[in-house]
């Protein structure tokens, strides 16, 4: 049988190829393709298997606590998941324990291989930071692929017990030493001519690491929005990045 899916945000820019790479996998089923004018209730009587949820940061948790409360499994690629919004939808998802949601930062395969190895690095070096780079029409800063490789980071230099990234800015009016998440510095870049870009930085005395990862196109996150919608019936409960999904 096939899995029958719905793609909100179907007009954007994510969503439109999102369709396509639906259209064309096999087993997946697109039932519904809806843009930002379109109601969410027309999808309660279509027996959506999955939804794909590409709209925007304002939308995004009134969309999937919508589709929790239906019961239909959702793969989120809509960024602006801070920890307030994950805990409240959390707390939707126990009401609702057959119900998966995979939040998922990133869906290029390569991204998400950057981050793990980000991670596997983080304990052997001093310093760390994280630079993106998106196009110009991007919403929201630092990406929650930056936010996330952060997190990572910091979590696995914390694990290793290490010291606070060594720093010894005293004064930074302009804001130039970037966001600040968990304690690793992140720079966020807004160009024309740019898509998805990330370098991750590590150094110590002697030796440095960089790690870039590059997606030219957004037909490089379709592979892994396939993965995730023919994957996340395995799953219940929320799911927080592809690499769950993954064999790594």
């Amino acid at each position: 049988m096939s899995i029958r899916v719905a793609v909100i945000g179907a007009k954007g820019r994510m969503g439109s190829h999102a369709v396509d790479a639906i259209n064309d996998a096999e087993g997946l089923e697109l039932v519904a393709a809806l843009g930002s004018g379109d109601s969410l209730e027309t999808l309660i009587d279509q027996n959506i298997d999955v939804a794909v949820e590409l709209t925007v940061p304002k939308s995004t948790e009134d969309n999937v606590t919508f589709l929790v409360e239906n019961g239909i499994d959702t793969v989120v690629g809509t960024t602006g998941w801070d920890n307030d919004r994950l805990a409240r939808l959390e707390a939707t998802l126990k009401d609702h324990p057959k119900t998966a949601v995979l939040i998922a930062p990133n869906f290029s395969i390569g991204a998400v291989l950057a981050m793990r190895f980000a991670e596997l690095a983080a304990p052997y070096f001093d310093s760390a930071e994280v630079v993106e780079i998106h196009h110009t029409r991007k919403l929201d800063a630092p990406s929650g692929t930056a936010n996330h490789t952060a997190q990572r980071i910091a979590a696995a230099r914390n694990a290793a017990g290490l010291p606070a990234v060594p720093d010894s800015t005293e004064s930074d009016p302009q804001g130039a030493r970037g966001a600040v998440i968990d304690g690793i510095h992140v720079h966020a870049i807004r160009q024309q001519g740019m898509n998805a870009h990330e370098e991750i930085l590590f150094g110590s005395d002697g030796e440095a690491l960089t790690i870039r990862t590059d997606s030219h196109s957004t037909s490089a996150f379709m592979p892994g929005i396939v993965t995730a919608v023919r994957s996340i019936a395995d799953y219940t409960g929320l799911i927080h990045g592809l690499e769950n999904m993954l064999d790594l």
